[in-house]
């Protein structure tokens, strides 16, 4: 049976960072979007306030920032071979993320089957962010059967993987998860954990693990 591989991208594919943070420093804003990432971590605020707040920070976005902090960001190494051999194997893998669409589907060039972000208005902005469109935790879930249901596998064929409060759910939803360089609200969730900076590293803990 096929596997579902369900990634999360900040602080799992993207090491100690986010992409709201890695976005707002090409615009000088790393400071204010840093203080954001600790506010949604800390529960002051909830992702439709955090999606409303780092949108009126990005008033002078562009493609071009996008672009560029796409290219400079720490990734993981070799999740494009990751991903590839998934392929090999007949499964699926997919990023389910509260980070923006534009740059959560900018990994489909690296061979992701799927990408789900927040939805934002295209860049430059002329409109608001709809607050309908931006995920939650449970919206990960959401998704995730939405993807079952479309690559025809199940739950019990899924694989998580993540590192924070917003995977919670879908840890608790599967019966296969990896926790990446994860903090303390996935103790005790994740079936496995890996610290480092090689997704090949993590995608071998599981493998094997039916």
């Amino acid at each position: 049976m096929a596997r579902l591989h369900l990634f999360d991208l900040d602080g799992t594919l993207l090491r100690g960072t986010t992409s709201p943070v890695e976005i707002s420093r090409q615009l000088g804003l790393e400071a204010e979007a840093r203080a954001l990432d600790e506010a949604i971590s800390a529960g002051l605020i909830g992702p439709p306030e955090y999606a409303a707040q780092v949108h009126a920070l990005w008033s002078g976005l562009t493609e071009a920032h996008v672009t560029a902090a796409f290219d400079a960001a720490p990734w993981l190494e070799r999740i494009r071979e990751v991903w590839a051999e998934i392929r090999r194997q007949g499964g699926y893998c997919a990023v389910v993320s509260l980070s923006p669409s534009f740059f959560v589907e900018k990994l489909l060039d690296w061979g992701a089957h799927a990408a789900h972000g927040s939805r934002f208005p295209a860049v430059p902005f002329t409109e608001p962010v709809d607050p309908t469109g931006v995920l939650s935790a449970a919206a990960k879930v959401e998704i995730a059967d939405r993807l079952c249901a479309e690559f025809g596998v199940t739950r019990a064929d899924c694989v998580a993987y993540g590192d924070s409060l917003s995977d919670r759910d879908l840890f608790g939803a599967v019966p296969v998860s990896v926790a990446v360089n994860a903090d303390s609200h996935l103790s005790g969730l994740a079936t496995h954990s890996y610290l480092g900076g090689d997704l090949w590293e993590a995608y071998e803990l599981v493998r094997h693990d039916r």
